[in-house]
């Protein structure tokens, strides 16, 4: 709605309106009614909001939350943050340096996850263990901190943890890339409200 180009679902937010005129973010793309779409990224979403823009693409007066960026970016961070903890009620998640590390070397990892305010000594060690494995096919998420991991996993003080290949770790990475590629124009990327 902001740029005018095409551009895959993936990539964009949908927009509908609730029964009170109210401008809410589809992010699952279920929700009912006529959609407006946005690039997936705050910076376009503050745009939409900002300029009037949604009133022009649902033809019609509409109200839009107070910091919409933000809330969209709270709800993107949310979101991956469940899949990680659907995970590991799976039993997909190791958690703990010695675990992650185990893991790496055994080969049943497909997801480092790892707190970005984690000391970098530990963060160097287990990315060597995974550039010395022999086919380096695994992802690594390091857009989270140490106290969103440990809620998102029941644990204190997570700072490295590991997933397992299945469903649930694919659709954690698609979250998590998402919720990362939002704030790629800002220098915050947090999950608290009102943080554009």
């Amino acid at each position: 709605m902001v740029t005018r180009e095409v551009k895959p679902a993936e990539t964009m937010i949908r927009f509908v309106l609730s029964p009170d005129g109210m401008v809410v973010p589809d992010l699952k793309r279920e929700l009912p009614g006529r959609g407006v779409w946005v690039s997936a990224r705050a910076d376009m979403v503050a745009a939409a909001a900002g300029k009037g823009r949604f009133a022009r693409g649902f033809r019609r007066p509409v109200e839009v939350m107070p910091d919409l960026a933000g809330t969209v970016g709270r709800l993107l961070c949310e979101r991956a943050l469940g899949y990680l903890s659907l995970a590991n009620r799976a039993g997909l998640v190791v958690a703990g340096f010695g675990k992650v590390s185990d893991a790496i070397a055994a080969g049943t990892v497909k997801v480092l996850v790892e707190a970005r305010d984690g000391a970098p000594d530990g963060r160097r060690k287990l990315m060597g263990r995974v550039r010395a494995r022999p086919e380096n096919t695994i992802e690594h998420a390091d857009m989270f901190d140490s106290a969103q991991i440990s809620l998102a996993l029941g644990r204190a003080n997570v700072i490295h943890a590991a997933i397992s290949a299945d469903g649930l770790t694919e659709a954690f990475l698609a979250a998590a890339r998402k919720f990362e590629a939002y704030w790629q124009e800002t220098a915050n990327s947090s999950c608290a409200a009102g943080s554009v």
